[in-house]
């Protein structure tokens, strides 16, 4: 489920609209200050992705403040380039300006459509992932009770011990979590990456499938059943406002049930605004070997 792109329609149409309407006032605002003229081209420009994952800026661009006549125009500037949160958006008088406030309806509307959307079946299948759910029952009761989205269904547990080897080096599991988005546009260069990686240090996988209404406990319960050296978690993270799109790696050593959060160890932001997934499969495959060297994992493990 993805209303990103028609949303972001909605907002060119209505901004072209606004902008016909404003042109005169706009005119009279660029002949007052030629600096200001020269900032509104680049004013579209933001330092990372958007939730539609569309916005990025490219290597060498300049990031210049939207705010007409900064007092330090260079440090502003430095602060965009920074960080993708919503600083130095200006305004029209005390209100924000229409379009900063469309940008952010559209952005909260990706991150509620990320939360109730599901992964896509054809990249699921691409990978050869069969899938299993936890007692989540629905996204609402999932969104209130965390702790069932800890454990597999008894469905889940028979198709994972008939169709799973037990006790692999590296067992891979994949979930959408809290963003269906985030396994969409990010598995496919993770998961190849990881793999590849894994196989460059001699480490073999056991068998891979898709967890649906996962939270990152459930790696425990995995765990349990079919006993790994090592579990990687690829799950969606919390949506928000800059991206909804990021992955995170949870990946601990022996997870068994009474796991505590400081065994685990987690590779986050993964996305293209943030650790280039191509990178981040690369990098979870060097951590797998150093657990499995150093019989450890989360604080106790020497990265």
């Amino acid at each position: 489920m993805n209303s990103a792109v028609p949303i972001d329609q909605l907002v060119d149409r209505v901004m072209a609209e606004l902008a016909k309407k404003l042109s005169a006032s706009q005119a009279a605002e660029q002949a007052a200050s030629e600096q200001a003229g020269s900032r509104k081209e680049l004013q579209q420009s933001t330092p990372a992705e958007s939730a539609s994952g569309t916005d990025f800026v490219s290597e060498g661009d300049v990031i210049t403040s939207p705010i007409p006549s900064p007092k330090w125009e260079e440090g502003m500037s430095e602060l965009l380039a920074s960080t993708p949160a919503r600083i130095g958006v200006w305004r029209t008088g005390t209100r924000p300006l229409t379009k900063e406030v469309l940008k952010f309806r559209r952005d909260h509307a990706a991150a509620v459509d990320s939360i109730y959307g599901e992964a896509s079946q054809e990249i699921l299948k691409q990978f050869d992932l069969f899938t299993v759910e936890t007692r989540y029952e629905n996204t609402e009761n999932y969104l209130k009770r965390p702790d069932m989205g800890r454990i597999v269904t008894d469905e889940g547990i028979a198709a994972i011990e008939a169709a799973c080897r037990m006790k692999p080096q590296v067992q891979i599991v994949v979930s959408d979590g809290l963003s269906a988005n985030a396994v969409d546009a990010n598995l496919g260069d993770v998961y190849p990456a990881l793999l590849d990686s894994l196989a460059s240090y001699g480490l073999s996988t056991g068998t891979p499938f898709f967890v649906r209404g996962g939270r990152v406990a459930v790696m425990d319960h995995i765990g349990e059943i079919v006993q790994p050296e090592v579990l990687v978690l690829l799950i969606g993270e919390r949506p928000g406002l800059v991206s909804s799109k990021s992955l995170s790696a949870y990946i601990c050593f022996k997870p068994r049930k009474g796991t505590v959060e400081s065994d685990r160890t987690v590779i986050s932001n993964i996305h293209r605004g943030g650790t280039p997934p191509l990178e981040g499969g690369a990098h979870i495959g060097t951590i797998v070997k150093k657990m499995l060297e150093q019989q450890t994992s989360g604080i106790h493990l020497d990265i």
